[in-house]
């Protein structure tokens, strides 16, 4: 699989390197877990309704060592708006195939998203539907159960 697929498929390099996992299987999830620092940026805080918001995620490994986080699901990590995975009420299922997020000693893994400034319902149809002006929370998190890595950032639209 090309590499910009593998990236576009999770958010992130999907390319397998087995010494790194090996050597960052070693370290407790618990503390793995706890390495794993998440910040969330937009390019402003003040939007127009309609305006598209970039989104960037950042997951960095604070330890000199390599880890490996294992997720219970497929999905590694994850973006909301006001508590809503990807601005959806989508209800979503979780796979019973866990993942693996490998990290470097130090490394930082940066995602780009954008908010079309709309939250996608789901009920006898789908509809689309623009956020009204105000503020809202935009999260990120590493997806895993229990007290997960995560980071918010508010934005305004007017």
């Amino acid at each position: 699989m090309p590499r910009d697929e593998r990236e576009h498929r999770h958010g992130l390099d999907d390319t397998r390197d087995h010494l790194r996992r090996l050597f960052g299987s070693f370290v407790p999830q618990p503390v793995a877990r706890r390495a794993v620092a998440v910040s969330v940026t937009t390019d402003a805080d003040l939007y127009t309704v309609g305006d598209r918001i970039p989104i960037t995620v950042e997951f960095r490994n604070r330890l000199p060592v390599p880890l490996t986080v294992r997720t219970p699901g497929k999905r590694l990590w994850g973006w909301t708006v006001d508590g809503e995975l990807e601005a959806s009420d989508e209800p979503r299922r979780r796979s019973s195939d866990g993942g693996n997020l490998a990290f470097s000693p130090r490394e930082r893994k940066e995602i780009t998203r954008t908010w079309d400034g709309r939250f996608k319902r789901v009920d006898d149809r789908t509809r689309w539907v623009p956020a009204d002006p105000g503020e809202y929370e935009i999260g990120a998190f590493l997806a895993i159960d229990g007290d997960r890595p995560a980071d918010s950032t508010t934005v305004r639209i007017e």
